[in-house]
């Protein structure tokens, strides 16, 4: 058996788990990370799973990755380049499509040949959000205070909190009220009137969530994806060079620089506790590794329910963990294409390639899609996010060549009778006869595919229930709640354990925020 001793170890190299590594590297302390696969970065990873074709096989696109964390740990100089998604291509079923764009003035002149009114709805409406996202982005470095707790930590969040609160405009709070409580389907309804619109917007709140348009709540889904930023610009998203598994090449990189260690193939079988706190874990080659600190970037049901024995949680902690809503909802199809797909709105090759596509005809298609889901079956026509990753960066896929990453939702985890090859295969089958309305050609471009559900981001990845956000971003599940009301703060009731993932403040998406700051907290408590 090898002991080896550092300040910290950080269980799982996901990007989060890569991040807290190197702050806590920049910090002077000694740290390794262990992957239990063979590669880092968790669900944002690139695999070339068909020869000459590179997958980005989880996450796929790039927005929410903190500036400031780009700034600090200098991630450019380590690799990661952003490509710009310049636009968003909606297809109708008549025939004729929608299209928005990174030029205020192309997409108003579009949206005008749909509806006049959105139009000259759509600006104020950016407005509006824009202006809801940077009212909301402090939250996101804000450490989550327990308002039941007199300590003079959480009464000093509260007093931030309150100056935050106290900052904000009238017409800001009542419309952060709005968000965190209302559906999208009825807040965008008060804003829009062309089904397609409303379709593509709406399906940016329901995304990882097993809840429909017209679910309330699903409001703030949409704000949190509105709240990407990429140089300064809100609601920017882009593709990074080399897929998602870039970004998590450039932390990787940036950690190694800073001095941290990385091991991969390391499998965690349990944190070990000594005199009532983490003191080090033990793999499952019978290692033991030992540290004065442990951050889990796992989810909160493997951090508090498999790494550590439950005894050394509180009953009703341990509850609160168990109720953590985790099911996965959504899919995944990676496509290998000899050519492009061709839409029949918009023929030929084009600008439209180089953008998202979303089929997402109207809220209506979207809230019936849920209907499925809801009672165990995938939705028999989903909504489908496309981009193709080839067409900005063409190294993704032989030359001439293309891959396609198609997220779709819904998939639920739980399926009726439950997942197996032939309703994976199934599954496929449904969201390729979806496109093929649209894309006549599709099928037979396809020369390889790779299927991704709930239970198959569960076995790969490492997430419980396969919940892109490692929980859903309900109002009951974020902020002070998450993932357990009085332990937000990336602490958790082990001494010395802490938790730095999606499943803890602000939640899910390729950010980095929770590595972050779980290493700011840890710092702060003087055990490294």
């Amino acid at each position: 058996m090898t002991v080896n001793h550092y300040d910290a170890i950080v269980i799982g190299g996901g990007h989060n788990g890569l991040v807290a590594a190197a702050y806590l590297a920049r910090a002077g302390k000694k740290v390794v990370v262990l992957e239990r696969r063979e590669i880092v970065g968790g669900a944002a990873v690139t695999e070339e799973i068909i020869p000459g074709f590179k997958f980005t096989e989880f996450s796929y696109v790039v927005s929410l990755l903190r500036p400031e964390i780009i700034r600090e740990l200098e991630l450019p100089k380590h690799g990661l380049k952003i490509l710009p998604l310049p636009s968003t291509f909606a297809p109708m079923d008549n025939g004729d499509y929608l299209g928005l764009w990174d030029d205020p003035d192309l997409t108003r002149r579009e949206l005008y040949r749909h509806s006049p009114l959105d139009a000259e709805a759509y600006d104020a409406y950016s407005r509006a959000m824009g202006r809801a996202a940077k009212a909301i982005k402090p939250l996101i470095s804000l450490i989550p205070p327990d308002p039941s707790s007199l300590h003079p930590r959480d009464l000093m969040g509260l007093l931030k909190l309150g100056q935050y609160a106290a900052g904000l405009s009238e017409k800001e709070l009542y419309m952060i009220a709005k968000l965190v409580t209302q559906s999208a389907g009825d807040m965008l309804e008060e804003w829009f009137e062309t089904d397609v619109l409303l379709g593509t917007k709406a399906a940016s709140g329901v995304v990882g969530t097993l809840l429909g348009p017209r679910s309330a709540g699903t409001a703030y889904v949409l704000l949190h994806h509105y709240m990407g930023e990429i140089d300064g610009a809100f609601r920017a998203w882009g593709f990074a060079k080399g897929g998602t598994g870039g970004v998590s090449g450039a932390i990787a990189n940036a950690a190694l620089a800073l001095g941290a260690e990385i091991r991969v193939g390391s499998s965690v079988a349990q944190v070990i506790v000594k005199k009532g706190r983490a003191a080090g874990v033990a793999l499952d080659n019978g290692d033991e590794l030992q540290s004065k600190v442990v951050f889990s970037a796992a989810d909160p049901k493997r951090t508090f329910l498999q790494f550590v024995d439950p005894k050394y949680f509180p009953d009703e902690f341990i509850q609160s963990i168990k109720n953590f809503r985790t099911l996965g909802s959504s899919g995944k199809l990676n496509l290998a294409l000899s050519e492009l797909p061709d839409f029949t709105a918009l023929p030929g090759e084009g600008p439209l390639h180089r953008g998202a596509i979303s089929i997402s005809p109207s809220l209506d298609y979207i809230e019936r899609a849920y209907d499925e889901a809801k009672y165990g079956q995938f939705s028999r026509r989903p909504f489908i996010d496309m981009i193709i990753p080839s067409a900005i960066d063409p190294d993704m896929a032989p030359p001439g060549q293309h891959v396609a990453s198609c997220f779709i939702q819904y998939a639920p985890y739980d399926l009726e009778g439950g997942w197996d090859d032939a309703k994976k295969e199934a599954f496929a089958e449904t969201v390729i006869s979806t496109l093929e309305i649209y894309a006549p050609n599709i099928r037979r471009t396809i020369v390889g595919k790779q299927v991704i559900t709930p239970v198959d981001i569960e076995r790969i990845a490492g997430i419980t229930g396969g919940n892109i956000f490692h929980g859903e971003m309900l109002l009951n599940q974020i902020f002070f709640l998450r993932p357990v009301a009085g332990w937000a703060d990336f602490r958790t009731p082990l001494r010395g354990y802490y938790l730095a993932a999606s499943g803890a403040h602000p939640g899910g998406g390729v950010m980095g925020a929770a590595g972050k700051l779980s290493v700011q907290e840890a710092l702060k408590d003087g055990l490294l």
